[in-house]
């Protein structure tokens, strides 16, 4: 089974790219939705994050506890040495999450898996897959989509210093995909990915015996 390893900076693209190749048959498991899980009501991360941050803990109406990510994230910048405390305690329930999906898909006979991770390269799960797919777009493309979405501009240079250059980034991928030029373009390239990595090897030359 092939493992794609799925990243980009904020506003590249990645959620349509990931949303794409589920279309074209891989599965995918998606870092960010195992976060807002983990966060979530019942949530294995509510409690240990709690401890860390009361002011992020809150309660539904059902009086069951989350984590407010607005408040967590406002809590960052007060204090910059919780958000490591904080990734200390994701990052390793969500390895175990993809882990568990990369063997349930192997299990089932899945010929390819993605896992969307936007820190891949970052937290260095590049070496658990067996190639990287990059999205990217000119800057003033990202900045614009960013914005458009509400996010304000310091919160988007805050993001950006979080994560690497898009430009080593791109560096360091085995295929980038440019997704500036509208979606049939971006799922073109990918298909054109997916063709690669899926025909299988041809068969060495025959050898004859004079």
């Amino acid at each position: 089974m092939i493992i794609i390893g799925l990243t980009g900076s904020i506003g590249m693209g990645k959620s349509t790219a990931a949303k794409m190749l589920g279309e074209m048959g891989i599965p995918c498991h998606d870092s960010d939705a195992t976060v807002h899980e983990l966060m979530g009501v019942g949530g294995k991360a509510v409690a240990a994050i709690g401890a860390l941050c009361p002011a992020a803990l809150q309660k539904d109406a059902q009086g069951q506890e989350f984590i407010d990510r607005k408040t967590l994230g406002a809590q960052f910048f007060a204090d910059p040495s919780l958000k490591s405390q904080v990734e200390g305690i994701l990052f390793p329930l969500v390895r175990e999450s993809s882990d568990a999906f990369v063997a349930e898909k192997k299990k089932a006979g899945v010929r390819a898996v993605v896992l969307d991770i936007p820190l891949l390269f970052e937290v260095g799960r590049d070496k658990d897959v067996d190639v990287t797919i990059v999205v990217s777009a000119p800057k003033e493309v990202q900045r614009e989509r960013v914005l458009a979405r509400g996010t304000t501009q310091e919160r988007l240079d805050a993001v950006l210093k979080s994560q690497l250059p898009d430009a080593e980034k791109r560096a360091r991928a085995t295929y980038v995909v440019e997704t500036h030029k509208g979606f049939d373009d971006t799922r073109t390239q990918l298909a054109g990915i997916v063709q690669k990595l899926l025909l299988p090897p041809k068969a060495p030359p025959p050898k004859f015996c004079l």
